[in-house]
């Protein structure tokens, strides 16, 4: 059994190796290392970010020595920024053909990085828990914000039923108010009857005798005294329209209470609207400090005016005490000259007990009287009692209140220092993803393989992929088996080999921080190479209406789309333009042009003309290219289902819907940071290239001929420009082929690129996977130069770069 590497591509002998040839590798190995880290001396946690697929490649290196060692010392040891930027510029040093000394430094580097990368992991491991801490205090902190809102509204229900029971006093208060003006009423009337009688008694007594002038002149005597208690009767009256007038102050009020009382209501409903939105909205917080001060400092009024009421009350009830004193004693004399009275004459003894009995019922008044005014300061003591507890409870609330705004603060101050270190490590972890992908190489091959189809290996139950079992190739190796058993065996290692049970999003997860890339500002290219019918239009594009099932293109756009409206948060916003075009039998057709949409140009010769230029800037521009704007996924998966109703396909024996064009995504993003006044200009290339095949297996004749030599032209043409650039020729035939010159930025400039090689697990395609395999070797060994973020303004040109 004999064994070939074909990982790189074949080297011309030479006799002997010169130094001039050991340089040259040595120059081919460096790599430019130098990048600037924004930060300050890190040695706290730092923000929460996920683990890059970049530093997870790093960290699985089949080197195990170094990660036994990168695990021992990473616990024991921090890194400043000097470190890391003096790791990050470190130059190797040694003798100039000292190639082992070289290899040493440069493993003793790799194993530096990775303690480095270990250490910003545990870092991001400890930021996390503190992130845990922060969500559990928040939630605590709601929890005392839901106890405080039932206990407002407790309180609340107290005062309610408080307030109906002030109600209900009021009514009875004012029924018997009612009573005793009726009863005053009925007194006035009989006491205006008995004057009329003495009247008439005295003009009685004037016709008697002069014996009886010693008990007229008694009688004057009690004329003076009725005369005094007409007096006391006004002044009766005066007091009752005093009661009156206290009576309708307090009415008056009750009404101003009410109106508190409603005052008090809605500042509670303002206030359990604060309590709601108290976890982000620190300037409700102060409106409500306001507005509680406020209530607070009305509450003291209402307490002051309560006390100067009380005291009113007071000093009344002490008047009305003496006029009760004053009256019992004079009541009391009134007796006295009754019954003196009696015993001068017997005919005014009739009215004498009709006064005694009057005064009794006057007596009864006053008593009642008095109840009352008990009742009236026993509710002023419960006023008075329910304003302290009021008091306590405000000023509870208000010390509640100042804890929570402290614990907010204090939340508020941690997020902003965890939004800052955010975005430092933000930085610092695309600084370190770019500078791994350099040590990788530009272009980066993925290869994946399909799954057997039942019209596959006819005859044959074997397959011609296996995949190495060893640490340094699992995952990354790939052998191809000639006639199914083994007799001979190609060995091929490329970045990553997805295996035919690798589903959609295995193969997505392993690009998505390249197509990061794209939002932070540099030219992304990803295309599929293959032969026909070895799945790269469903790698590409898959089935959109399926979510398990959707390619490349759509997941991707999915993650430029969600990331962009993430990072609203911080200050960005995107710009994006797409278009999609294809490239038919060497001319270039628009997929979203509306004639083409609607059947207007079908063939060749009716459609545009349209012209590839490239600028200074190393940007690609086409001609007359229908540019869209588009803000969200649905809009992109209109135009997606647009193309591929538009895009020319074809039956051959290979494929029943074999792709004949080469297919062309672009997606342009422009971003702006208002806070940081940033701007970054990043382009996201997504190629779905037609499938190479032979015209024997193919059975291809007549329009499909044609397509099929213009599509071998085209690959043969990319072919030339990859061998090229892997023996660093001074011309590349770029402009050999519409594709290779459409595709010049990418394989030639700045870029990032990534190819997925295709394969076809089926023995009779044995020859083609060999090609395409050696094809994507040869991809691999290419070094296109160091990517360069755009950072520059937007151009005034409104067409759009496919660099």
């Amino acid at each position: 059994m004999t064994y070939r590497n074909q990982n790189k591509p074949p080297l011309p002998t030479f006799p002997s190796r010169s130094p001039a040839s050991k340089k040259d590798t040595v120059d081919d190995v460096r790599v430019d290392k130098r990048r600037k880290i924004g930060a300050g001396r890190m040695t706290g946690p730092l923000s929460t970010i996920r683990t890059r697929q970049a530093l997870s490649l790093v960290n699985n290196m089949p080197d195990s020595a170094a990660n036994s060692d990168a695990s021992s010392d990473c616990s024991t040891m921090e890194f400043t920024k000097e470190e890391v930027e003096g790791l990050l510029n470190e130059k190797l040093k040694g003798k100039k053909f000292d190639m082992k000394g070289k290899m040493e430094q440069m493993t003793d580097y790799i194993r530096k990085l990775r303690l480095c990368i270990k250490w910003f992991q545990e870092l991001e491991e400890g930021h996390i828990v503190e992130q845990e801490k922060l969500r559990s205090l928040l939630e605590s902190v709601e929890q005392k914000c839901t106890i405080i809102e039932v206990e407002m509204k407790n309180k609340e229900e107290e005062f309610n039923a408080t307030i109906v029971e002030l109600k209900e006093n009021y009514v009875s208060l004012q029924q018997k108010f009612s009573k005793e003006e009726s009863e005053k009423l009925d007194a006035i009337d009989s006491q205006r009857k008995e004057l009329e009688a003495r009247v008439a008694a005295e003009k009685l007594h004037a016709s008697l005798s002069k014996e009886l002038e010693i008990a007229l002149d008694e009688k004057q005597n009690a004329n003076q005294k009725i005369t005094s208690l007409n007096d006391m009767y006004k002044r009766l009256q005066e007091y009752n329209t005093s009661l009156q007038q206290y009576n309708s102050k307090l009415q008056t009020d009750l009404a101003s209470t009410n109106e508190t009382l409603k005052r008090v209501e809605k500042e509670k409903a303002a206030i359990m609207e604060n309590l709601s939105t108290l976890r982000g909205h620190y300037n409700s917080l102060q409106d409500q400090l306001t507005s509680s001060r406020a209530s607070q400092e009305d509450a003291l009024k209402q307490k002051e005016a309560l006390v100067d009421e009380v005291g009113c009350l007071r000093g009344e009830l002490r008047q009305l005490r003496d006029d009760r004193d004053r009256q019992t004693s004079q009541i009391q004399e009134l007796t006295v000259e009754i019954l003196k009275y009696r015993e001068c004459t017997g005919k005014s003894l009739a009215e004498l007990d009709s006064l005694t009995i009057k005064s009794n019922a006057l007596e009864e008044t006053c008593s009642a009287q008095r109840e009352q005014l008990r009742l009236l300061q026993h509710q002023l003591a419960a006023a008075n009692e329910k304003l302290k507890m009021a008091d306590m409870s405000s000023s509870e609330t208000m010390a509640l209140f100042e804890e929570k705004k402290r614990i907010v603060q204090d939340l508020q101050d941690r997020l902003a220092d965890a939004e800052i270190k955010i975005a430092e490590g933000d930085k610092l972890r695309k600084k370190l993803h770019n500078t791994i992908l350099e040590l990788k190489g530009n272009i980066r091959v993925f290869c994946r393989v399909r799954p057997l189809l039942p019209d596959d290996g006819a005859g044959t139950e074997m397959t011609a992929i296996a995949y190495p079992t060893s640490v340094e190739s699992q995952g990354r190796g790939v052998d191809l088996l000639q006639n199914g058993n083994g007799c001979q065996k190609y060995q091929f290692t490329f970045d990553k080999v997805f295996t035919h049970e690798a589903s959609q999003e295995d193969v997505f997860i392993e690009i998505s921080q390249l197509v990061q890339s794209a939002l932070d500002g540099y030219k992304v290219c990803i295309f599929a190479y293959g032969q026909t019918g070895s799945g790269k239009t469903y790698t590409m594009m898959g089935r959109p209406e399926s979510s398990e099932q959707k390619g490349l293109i759509p997941r991707s756009l999915e993650q430029v789309f969600q990331t962009s409206q993430a990072l609203l948060s911080q200050g960005w916003k995107f710009k994006m333009q797409a278009s999609m075009l294809e490239i038919y039998n060497e001319t270039i057709r628009d997929l979203l042009s509306v004639s083409r949409s609607s059947g207007l140009d079908i063939n060749n010769g009716a459609g545009k003309q349209y012209a590839i230029k490239h600028d200074a800037n190393g940007n690609t521009h086409v001609s007359d290219l229908t540019i869209v704007d588009v803000c969200s996924i649905k809009e992109v998966s209109s135009l997606l289902h647009q193309a591929a109703q538009s895009r020319s396909v074809g039956k051959t024996q290979m494929n029943e819907q074999s792709s004949r064009s080469h297919f062309v995504f672009t997606l342009r993003i422009f971003g702006v940071n208002e806070s940081t006044e940033q701007q970054v200009q990043g382009v996201l290339n997504l190629i779905d290239l037609a499938g190479s095949e032979r015209l024997s297996r193919s059975g291809a004749t007549g329009d499909r001929l044609k397509e099929t030599q213009a599509i071998n032209k085209s690959l043969s043409c990319l072919a030339d420009v990859i061998f090229a650039l892997a023996k660093k020729e001074d011309h590349v035939p770029f402009r050999n082929s519409k594709l290779t010159y459409l595709l010049q930025p990418c394989l030639g400039g700045d870029s990032k690129t990534l190819m997925f090689v295709n394969m076809s697990p089926d023995p009779a395609s044995l020859n083609e996977s060999l090609c395409s395999l050696r094809f994507a070797a040869r991809v691999n060994s290419c070094e296109i130069g160091i990517p360069r973020r755009q950072t520059t303004m937007k151009p005034s040109d409104s067409r759009l770069s496919y660099g």
